[in-house]
């Protein structure tokens, strides 16, 4: 049913049906999931429990209707991956990993998770089309077309980036929540686990910003790419001046025509102030930085790839 997709790119299919076989890996050795969970402290079973809960009523929801409103786009992001974000901020606190604000929280931890999945949605859509999935709330795409999948046509293209580009401009409203909740963590090995997917997810975003590809194939960050963020997110001041450079970016891709360009503006405006890098750039190294980072890349291509598919993982997190 797949390769009928008119224009259909074999990577779609491949990756489609890798997620397939992910699933059922799962399904296969659930009896192993459910005797580490059983091996947990309490206090981590609690916390485990009470957000799949949650999130299986939440999504049970979800299969009886569509997304219409933007109220319910945030609704249904919040049951498949803001939950996500609670639950381990939580886990961070109750493991004394961070402090007890991390867990309690919740407003900035839903942030988190809602982020990533909006930026998995919006750049699935054609990959979410071909399985007969549609997660655009209909109060944004019925503004440029009477079926969502009518995007997909190339006589639409225009109103297609515009209905992206809106999504994307509400999708960037959650960054000062998210370096909120950045500046808090204090263990390392946490602050990597956050920033990285975050700053990954921004990249993707202004990848896909006023870009066409969106509705032709997959549009991904280069693996050296998504390598040299995770080189550099490590600490919070880094992350900032991550998030500036690719709002940057965005911002001067904005078309003057764009009906949600003055919103967009206005956001990324907002979100400088938080964000001026306070030192060094990270895309102002020197050349002889750069150098040495691709002869790592090249060096090191068999971890890389590793690395590349954990991060595309990480923002996958909440993705059902």
């Amino acid at each position: 049913m797949l390769r009928k997709w008119l224009g259909h790119p074999k990577e779609l299919y491949n990756l489609v049906r890798f997620k397939m076989g992910s699933y059922k890996t799962l399904m296969l050795k659930m009896d192993q999931i459910s005797l580490e969970f059983r091996n947990l402290p309490k206090v981590y079973q609690d916390v485990i429990a009470d957000i799949c809960h949650k999130m299986g009523l939440g999504m049970a929801e979800f299969l009886e209707k569509k997304v219409e409103s933007k109220k319910e786009w945030d609704k249904y992001c919040h049951y498949v991956a803001g939950l996500v974000g609670i639950g381990l901020s939580q886990l961070f606190s109750a493991c004394k990993l961070e402090d007890p604000i991390v867990g309690q929280d919740k407003e900035l931890a839903n942030s988190l998770g809602i982020f990533l999945e909006k930026t998995n949605i919006i750049r699935d859509y054609l990959e979410d089309q071909i399985e007969g999935r549609e997660f655009w709330p209909q109060e944004v795409w019925s503004k440029y077309t009477k079926k969502m999948s009518d995007l997909a046509k190339p006589e639409n293209i225009d109103k297609a980036v515009q209905c992206m580009n809106e999504l994307i401009t509400d999708a960037l409203h959650h960054i000062p929540d998210i370096l909120m909740y950045l500046s808090r963590l204090k263990n390392q090995s946490v602050f990597n686990f956050c920033a990285i997917p975050m700053v990954i997810a921004i990249a993707t975003l202004a990848s896909c910003y006023n870009n066409q590809q969106v509705f032709r194939g997959m549009v991904k960050i280069r693996k050296g790419q998504a390598v040299t963020l995770m080189m550099e997110a490590t600490n919070i001041q880094a992350v900032k001046t991550i998030m500036y450079n690719y709002m940057e970016e965005i911002y001067q891709k904005i078309p003057s025509t764009d009906p949600s360009s003055r919103r967009t503006q206005e956001i990324i405006i907002s979100v400088r102030s938080m964000t001026l890098p306070g030192g060094n750039n990270w895309t102002h190294y020197s050349p002889i930085y750069l150098s040495c980072v691709m002869l790592l890349a090249v060096l090191s291509w068999q971890y890389l790839s590793t690395v590349s598919k954990a991060a595309e993982e990480y923002v996958h997190i909440g993705e059902d």
